[in-house]
């Protein structure tokens, strides 16, 4: 009697790992599909007026990976796109330091000394950039890139087309605090002689109470993804049956991040698979028909 056939059906995780320690990256398990193409091509010799092939011999072969991920964790910036992102586990509420980005005046000792986070209205920071002008010798305008979390704590729109967040100007004060209302974040005025230059700039970023997020800057001159292991599971079978391939050795680069109306982002990474001498391959697969199904 034949045996009963092996078949496969769906996908369980992707796991990139460490090849020097073995210790995996993380998980990828909310994952529309992977495939790992060994694909090869046979070299022809050919000559003469004969149509067909002499002879016939292996050519090179190609390992190539591809992830289709629906999630975006940090160690996936970290192995696809070569910079580790900067985690937080927790945190109460915060805004970047203030940076000049037209001209010197807005973020200096006479200008805005810092922002801060105005103690007890926590909740009332909005998430997202924001830009302060300068708008006369002592006084300025904030203006925010998006109102995507304006919701947040008290409610808040934007005054005006140009996406301006203050009613009327602010005043900024020698060594003072200047609230700005229902945005969680004040202003201080810097220790000197309160002195703007209109139109210049400074931006921030701030985000509302988190239980976790990260922060990363891609495209370093020093950035390099690494080389990884990944090792996929099949979705394992009603009957038990289980399927999986390590990858050995591979190389990635680049993490497309779709953003599409009402639609769940879905990436495309492609990877290549190369020799691991070490294991004598490229990979290793594994199939299992258990004794007994679940």
């Amino acid at each position: 009697m034949e045996s009963a056939t092996r078949h496969l059906f769906g996908i369980h995780s992707v796991s990139p790992y460490n090849r020097s320690t073995g210790l995996p990256y993380g998980n990828m398990k909310c994952i529309a599909g992977a495939t790992f193409e060994l694909t090869g091509e046979l070299v022809k010799l050919e000559g003469g007026a004969y149509s067909y092939a002499w002879g016939m011999e292996d050519g090179y072969m190609s390992g190539a990976l591809t992830f289709k991920p629906k999630q975006y964790e940090e160690f996936m910036i970290e192995v696809f796109l070569g910079k580790a992102p900067t985690a937080t586990s927790s945190d109460s509420g915060s805004v970047t330091t203030l940076t000049n980005k037209s001209g010197t005046t807005v973020a200096s000792n006479t200008g805005i000394g810092s922002v801060g986070v105005t103690t007890g209205s926590e909740s009332e920071l909005k998430y997202g950039k924001y830009v302060i002008k300068a708008v006369g010798a002592d006084s300025v305008e904030i203006y925010a890139l998006s109102d995507a979390d304006f919701s947040r704590g008290t409610d808040e729109a934007f005054e005006d087309d140009a996406l301006k967040i203050t009613p009327s100007p602010l005043t900024i004060t020698q060594s003072a605090t200047t609230t700005v209302d229902n945005f969680g974040f004040e202003l201080l005025g810097g220790s000197g002689t309160i002195s703007l230059t209109s139109g210049e700039t400074a931006e921030f970023f701030a985000k509302p109470p988190s239980s976790k997020s990260y922060s990363v800057t891609i495209g370093g001159v020093s950035d390099r993804t690494p080389e990884f292991g990944a090792f996929l599971v099949s979705e394992p079978r009603g009957n038990g049956e289980m399927f999986s391939i390590d990858v050995f050795r591979c190389r990635a680069i680049g993490l497309p991040i779709n953003l599409e109306a009402k639609a769940w982002s879905e990436a495309e990474i492609k990877a290549e698979a190369l020799y691991d001498a070490a294991e004598g391959g490229v990979c290793s697969i594994r199939s299992l028909t258990p004794n007994t199904p679940y």
